[in-house]
């Protein structure tokens, strides 16, 4: 029996783990987090990704946890409305459309929950080295025993470790967009009913809106920055601290959401960035999601990117042997990827449509086949 071990917890890693096992594969996930992570942001499952849901027995589930958005309204540094819209949502897009928007934390628990009771998890821990031979991967851990592995699979984001121990330093393939964004939540004191509210200004912005049966919400700060910020991705407070000071003149709610910043505990913050490489794999590691092939945020695909890979990955390793499921992964996968990252550029204005009321999302998000 083919032992496979992932790398991260969040939802490309489950969802490989959750198929792989359906093979008959005996699957392992370590996750350097205590626990699922909690907190990020309204994620959005569509098109095929919306088949590999179902095809995983979630998407009742997805579609129960969704967000209900009404609308948004866009405001400027001093609060003042822009603009409204009751037919779209910038998180999410057309409001009529098929596609679901969850929290991301949702759809991590759904995963997770199908997957615990076929699954070995090793949280609180991380991959240290990795030593690969004909016969398989010897991999040493931080706190586990060191054991061997036939397959490796980096599924742990932009700032995936397997990638470092194996491909090389991430200066060599992440590609910074000029924007970071720093999410965390909060208690619902403006009383947003499934509304959006987004505000500019200058080179500052954000969002905030309400989740949870309105009860919290998720708050979203921006800023803007052509050349690359040097930070500590593990160090929250050094991160919270930069966010404070790029906000420091802002106006309208921004002193409040900052003061509860401050006090939250699942902040998060990061660049907008894209992962470019040349290949996905090397020998009998490969990588999966963000760790391979971030499009970023600003796509809109990141999480259908993660399902559909994870889908064709354990598809194509139940039909043949890694390296010739390795090539076909990436054969089938990579176009798909292209297109994705492509949509960046054309998603910086989130209201542009066609004359047919379609946005340029709508001619990718279906433009791949499963295998099977």
């Amino acid at each position: 029996m083919t032992s496979v071990l992932i790398s991260g917890a969040s939802v490309a890693g489950p969802a490989l783990a959750y198929f792989l096992s359906r093979h008959g594969f005996t699957v392992t996930v370590v996750e350097r987090a205590p626990a699922l992570r909690p907190g990020g942001q309204a994620i959005d499952v569509r098109g095929t990704a919306l088949t590999v849901a179902e095809r995983m027995g979630i998407l009742s589930d997805v579609r129960r946890c969704r967000t209900r958005m009404n609308g948004m309204s866009m405001l400027d540094g001093d609060g003042n409305e822009l603009w409204r819209s009751t037919e779209m949502a910038m998180s999410s897009g057309r409001l009529d459309s098929d596609d679901v928007e969850l929290l991301r934390e949702d759809l991590s628990l759904l995963i997770h929950d199908r997957t615990k009771d076929d699954v070995e998890y090793l949280f609180g821990d991380s991959i240290t080295s990795l030593a690969q031979d004909e016969r398989g991967v010897r991999v040493t851990f931080e706190r586990a025993d060191a054991r061997p592995f036939d397959l490796v699979v980096g599924a742990d984001g932009l700032h995936s470790n397997v990638r470092r121990l194996v491909f090389g330093p991430e200066r060599e393939f992440v590609h910074h967009l000029g924007t970071y964004l720093s999410i965390f939540s909060m208690d619902n004191y403006l009383g947003l009913e499934n509304w959006q509210t987004w505000f500019n200004d200058g080179n500052t912005g954000g969002a905030i809106y309400p989740v949870r049966d309105n009860t919290e919400l998720r708050v979203n700060l921006g800023f803007h920055s052509e050349e690359p910020v040097t930070y500590d991705h593990r160090d929250v407070e050094a991160q919270k601290r930069l966010v404070a000071e790029r906000y420091t003149d802002a106006r309208w709610e921004v002193p409040r959401l900052l003061k509860a910043m401050w006090d939250a505990p699942d902040f998060y913050f990061d660049s907008m960035a894209q992962v470019r490489m040349e290949r996905w794999s090397a020998g009998r590691v490969t990588l999966l999601g963000d760790a391979g092939y971030c499009a970023s945020p600003l796509s809109g695909q990141g999480t259908s990117l993660a399902l559909v890979g994870s889908y064709v990955l354990a598809a194509e390793l139940a039909r043949s042997g890694h390296e010739t499921a390795f090539a076909a992964y990436e054969e089938r996968m990579r176009p798909w990827v292209e297109l994705n990252q492509a949509l960046v550029e054309s998603n910086r204005d989130h209201s542009e449509e066609t004359s047919s009321g379609e946005s340029p999302l709508d001619h990718v998000k279906n433009a791949i086949q499963l295998p099977w």
